[in-house]
């Protein structure tokens, strides 16, 4: 599955540019790192940035830790309650490619959070992850914040659960293979959507909003005097969002709002 995600980009960028591979702990196995760091042999400079299950032995080098640092949000400023520390030399990561780190994150638990054993235990919840990303590239905070960013593939799929996936409607895997793959291609033309055709919230918007205050709505396209318009309530509150998203998608310039005709049958 990593070589085909690669194998989309095109070459100028997968040949020419530093490629970060985000992934949870599943991906922390010996043989995938191998892998990742085995690309760089074909030209495409790999790093990875990879959560870990806590072990034993990282339990007690989180316990040892003395070196804590204040992690950061989203907007690059500190965070309250959430701190970080580099765990490299407190543990053993000579199964892993060369040049691996490890680093830890502790925060106050919100409220609903799962904790184990070691963070009841310690009131804090932690999160481990490595990285075989070189030392100058940047800060310990910012590593730290690169790799959460990760958590957006999470709500991409609890997201897809309303966009069609959530529910197959068949016994047969032929019929429910399709229906994922139509699901799939409707969740990437509403990530583009947000990307390039929306601004300020709706950019944010999950499916059911977007669903409700755009693909819903009652407009239509319509041509005459050989030129396009979308025709659409101007009392819709979001009838300006919609024919902006509608021009951005290559509408000619002619587009303008116009009060709907009466229903056809």
């Amino acid at each position: 599955m990593l070589d085909q995600a690669l194998a989309q980009i095109p070459d100028a960028h997968r040949h020419g540019s530093d490629v970060l591979i985000r992934c949870d702990s599943a991906g922390a196995s010996h043989a995938f790192l191998r892998h990742i760091r085995g690309l760089r042999g074909q030209g495409v400079r790999t790093f990875f940035s990879v959560g870990v299950a806590i072990t034993e032995p990282i339990r007690t080098a989180i316990t040892a830790c003395v070196d804590w640092i204040s992690a950061l949000d989203a907007d690059r400023e500190l965070r309250d309650g959430a701190e970080i520390a580099e765990l490299t030399h407190l543990v053993d990561l000579s199964a892993y490619p060369q040049g691996t780190r490890m680093i830890v994150r502790r925060e106050r638990p919100h409220p609903g959070a799962q904790l184990s054993v070691f963070d009841t235990v310690e009131g804090m919840r932690h999160q481990v992850f490595i990285t075989d990303s070189p030392r100058p590239t940047c800060s310990l905070q910012l590593l730290e914040l690169r790799h959460r960013a990760h958590a957006r593939v999470e709500d991409r799929i609890r997201t897809g659960k309303d966009s069609g996936f959530g529910r197959f409607p068949s016994r047969q895997f032929a019929i429910n293979a399709a229906w994922l793959e139509l699901a799939l291609v409707g969740i990437d033309l509403l990530a583009w959507t947000r990307v390039l055709l929306l601004d300020s919230t709706h950019a944010l918007a999950e499916p059911k909003k977007l669903r409700y205050r755009l693909l819903h709505v009652a407009a239509r396209i319509v041509r005459t005097a050989r030129r396009v318009y979308l025709r659409i309530a101007q009392t819709w509150p979001w009838a300006n969002e919609l024919a902006t998203a509608y021009a951005r998608a290559g509408a000619p310039a002619c587009l303008r709002h116009n009060p709907p005709r009466p229903a056809e049958s």
